[in-house]
């Protein structure tokens, strides 16, 4: 269908209003989308949002309803916008399809299909059948990005992979012994701990555990901290370890660990996946992202070591770089890249859809791989 400028101007108003609310579900929502929706009543003059909804957590009512609530009078020929098509199956909750039909409304603004196969276009049919009219398309890309992590799960089976790292201008994560505090400053310090309540979970290998003794939460920001995910084959990890006082800890381990360590890391609440075929000594990153994605994660950040990094990215597994760069020279050090090797330039990963921004002293370079397939 066809607008004037001015139509899609007000109905991409009234989306941007609708995403602005799905960001509200960040972190408790998943494996559910992130979903916003904004009930506009036409019938006055220039048209008025009368109420506004959003998915606020796994198994609560879905936007649509939370808004239909939230109505202060009759929706009966209002407009409503949502960013992902409304859902036409029994899960946790009741259709919404069924939810806006029974309230009246005269027409859907939607702003992508939903990637579900329980859905995947039945939403937008069940309403059409109703004699309800449905427009798709409105702030496409905008839709995609903030439930990329969802569409991967849909799509691929596996959630949407950020690598973040603070690194020098030389690009080194940590000084030849170890030492990796402080590359950045503080300013992108507190941008980082956002960064980890906008995912769902957070992996780090063992040897970040040994040596800085992190405790992967949410600090200084607003959030709820992520799921805490350690690839540990040997279960070195001690039992005093800081990632383990908050709960919600998981652990890759071979497939036979120390039964004492073991034990000892079950007694303070962990979880231990052992991965129980022979592949040598590493995890493949194909049976982490598996596991992860069957927890309901949609968003999972890689945070390090230089090892963990490698694995992923040589796995083609990476759908997005967040790097701190400082403005200062390490000399001899651990590397970003150093565990990856490449035959040629050919073969060297490229960044599309960069963008870079001044952080304090720092630099903050956001870029998908070309090898991240297209949402």
């Amino acid at each position: 269908m066809t607008h004037s400028s001015s139509e899609r101007n007000t109905h991409e108003r009234y989306m941007r209003m609708a995403l602005s609310f799905a960001y509200r579900g960040t972190g408790s929502v998943s494996p559910n989308p992130r979903v916003g929706c904004v009930i506009v009543d036409y019938g006055v003059e220039g048209g008025r949002a009368i109420s506004c909804g959003f998915h606020r957590n796994y198994g609560g009512f879905h936007a649509e309803v939370d808004a239909l609530r939230k109505a202060r009078q009759s929706v009966a020929g209002c407009t409503v916008y949502v960013n992902l098509e409304p859902c036409c199956h029994v899960g946790n909750t009741p259709p919404c399809c069924d939810a806006l039909i029974e309230a009246g409304v005269s027409r859907v603004i939607v702003g992508i299909r939903d990637p579900n196969p329980k859905v995947r276009g039945g939403g937008i049919e069940h309403l059409s059948d109703a004699g309800v009219e449905v427009e798709v398309g409105v702030l496409e890309d905008e839709c995609r990005w903030i439930n990329r992590g969802f569409i991967r799960n849909m799509t691929i089976g596996r959630p949407w992979v950020t690598v973040k790292a603070a690194v020098s201008l030389d690009g080194r994560m940590a000084m030849p012994d170890g030492e990796s505090k402080w590359i950045s400053g503080e300013p992108s310090r507190v941008r980082a701990h956002l960064m980890r309540a906008e995912n769902d979970a957070i992996v780090v290998g063992v040897g970040t555990i040994l040596k800085d003794d992190p405790m992967l939460t949410v600090r200084g920001s607003e959030g709820l901290s992520p799921l805490k995910i350690v690839i540990d084959r040997n279960l070195d990890t001690p039992p005093s370890a800081r990632v383990l006082d908050e709960g919600r800890c998981v652990f890759f381990a071979g497939a036979a660990p120390d039964e004492a360590r073991e034990s000892k890391l079950v007694q303070r609440g962990a979880k231990i996946i052992k991965h129980t075929e022979d592949t040598g000594p590493h995890i493949p990153v194909s049976r982490i992202l598996s596991e992860i994605s069957a927890m309901g994660v949609n968003n999972l950040m890689v945070e390090g070591g230089a090892g963990v990094i490698g694995s992923f990215v040589a796995s083609g597994a990476v759908d997005e770089f967040s790097l701190f760069i400082a403005p200062k020279l390490l000399g001899r050090g651990i590397n970003l890249s150093q565990n990856i090797t490449f035959a040629n330039m050919g073969d060297a990963i490229s960044l599309k859809q960069v963008r870079v921004r001044k952080i304090g002293d720092d630099l903050w370079l956001e870029g998908i791989p070309s090898c991240s397939p297209d949402l």
